[in-house]
């Protein structure tokens, strides 16, 4: 019993022995691998590149735009305006945002309902920057093996060169991602010059970096991991996902038992399937994953294996779409496309679609409808209500008129409501293009024209043109 552990009071004590991770180091975790995606070609990475081209050119281009005297997209937070193309919002007209959002929230259940993860695979912008800084990399480094033989190597002058190159370009276009962040809060010209004469502001130089920083770590180191453990809608995306979504879908039924074959072999005599365990669905997963095993919440629904593995069933002589955009019931029932495409029209995808087109054609109508004036009516609580000369009663009150128009507008100031009840202040207020003006107005009645307590009237501000008019409700009190 010499190994036996020793006893205590009756009490067995068994000796704790750390677990040691793969490499032997005593880590209670296992080292993350790092994860080298092939390049690919074929119809969903032409399809990647294409979103990718078209999301950078929207947003590195959209700030450099001019609308007028000023730039087309701006949110100036500063001065609490958004100036978007034609329009001019304020902060009061923050329910467009909301339903923007909502839009936004609709949109991504139906294609998830449809298609899966379309947003994931291609416009993500985790994706649309990884897939950006994965070029600059292959172009830098080499592709797969070259790039895996690199890292594994000692430090030669080489690849220190290569790697600082790489992380060069990287550092590069993060920053310019960040100063174009910053340039759709900032005029991006005045930005511009504040950085070429070293004179910027610290919030600016703040987000900056900040916003660089984030995009240099996020698409040039974390990527997947991003995906797997960061993101959100990778752990509720089950949720939207039925029967009827097309996913990304091995055919096990055709594909299994794998094994590689010569390219002459005849498959009718094989007792094997398609898959020839190339293992290329693997290499060029962004996440890593082997679709083979089925679906995993860490598939994006790039497409990337179904492009290689089309192309390795073309090399073999074999039939496409071992690896394809399917659904469930297609492979358990080997529906064609035609039979998938009628599934496309159920119920939950008519109701999502139904709901969105409403929301849309509100929202563009609200737009198209909406008045570039706004009113906000605020009383002067020092002077509630005091009696004048010439016997009359009278109250004070604020009134903060915006214009939302890229014009100087005159409005005029009346009121209603009181028998008697007149405005003894200025009756017009300028107020510039796209400005917002605080009025005081005092309104008069009568002494005893009114019973006491607090009385309904309304303020109507009009422009002078007569092209704007906006009715704002308040009160008028008379003391006892």
């Amino acid at each position: 019993m010499r190994n036996a552990p020793p006893h205590h009071g009756g009490v067995k004590v068994i000796p704790i022995v750390p677990f040691l991770g793969d490499a032997g180091d005593g880590s209670l975790y296992e080292a993350q691998k790092k994860i080298y995606p092939r390049k690919v070609t074929g119809r969903f990475a032409r399809w990647r590149w294409a979103f990718v081209w078209l999301t950078q050119l929207v947003f590195y281009g959209l700030p450099w735009l001019e609308w007028g005297q000023r730039q087309a997209v701006l949110f100036d937070l500063g001065a609490r305006r958004f100036y978007i193309l034609g329009y001019v919002l304020y902060p009061q007209d923050f329910i467009y945002l909301t339903a923007i959002l909502v839009i936004s929230a609709l949109s991504l259940f139906l294609f998830t309902a449809v298609a899966g993860r379309l947003w994931c695979g291609f416009t993500c912008p985790q994706t649309v920057y990884t897939e950006m800084f994965l070029w600059i990399e292959r172009k830098v480094e080499g592709d797969r093996t070259v790039r895996m033989k690199l890292d594994a190597g000692p430090m030669t002058l080489e690849k220190f060169v290569r790697k600082w190159f790489k992380h060069i370009l990287w550092i590069g276009l993060a920053m310019w991602t960040g100063f174009t962040f910053v340039g759709y809060f900032t005029p991006i010209r005045e930005l511009g010059l504040e950085f070429l004469q070293t004179r910027m502001g610290s919030w600016e130089v703040f987000w900056v970096f900040f916003y660089g920083f984030a995009t240099y770590g996020n698409a040039g180191f974390l990527r997947e991991q991003v995906c797997k453990y960061m993101c959100p809608y990778a752990r509720f995306q089950s949720a939207m996902f039925d029967k009827d979504t097309l996913i990304v879908s091995y055919d096990a039924a055709r594909g299994e038992p794998r094994g590689s074959r010569s390219r002459k072999a005849d498959l009718s005599t094989l007792a094997l399937g398609a898959c020839v365990d190339c293992d290329l669905c693997v290499h060029v997963c962004p996440t890593g994953i082997d679709i083979r095993k089925g679906l995993q919440y860490e598939c994006i629904g790039c497409g990337g294996c179904v492009d290689v593995c089309n192309g390795v069933m073309d090399k073999m002589g074999y039939e496409r779409g071992l690896i394809r955009f399917t659904t469930q019931n297609a492979l358990a029932g080997h529906w064609d496309q035609r039979a998938i495409l009628r599934r496309v029209l159920r119920p939950r995808v008519l109701v999502y679609t139904t709901i969105l087109v409403a929301l849309c054609i509100a929202v563009l109508w609200s737009l198209a409808m909406r008045t570039p004036l706004r009113v906000d009516v605020v009383r002067d609580r020092g002077a509630l209500s005091r009696i004048v000369a010439g016997g009359r009663l009278e109250n004070v009150y604020r009134l903060q008129v915006m214009n939302a128009t890229e014009q100087p507008q005159r409005y005029t100031i009346s009121a209603g409501g009181l028998p008697g009840l007149a405005v003894a202040s200025e009756p017009s207020v300028e107020v510039g293009p796209a400005e917002s003006r605080w009025v005081a107005v005092r309104l008069q009645v009568p002494y005893g024209s009114a019973p006491p307590g607090s009385h309904p009237i309304h303020f109507e501000v009009a422009a002078a043109s007569g092209a704007d008019h906006v009715s704002e409700k308040s009160a008028f009190l008379v003391p006892r």
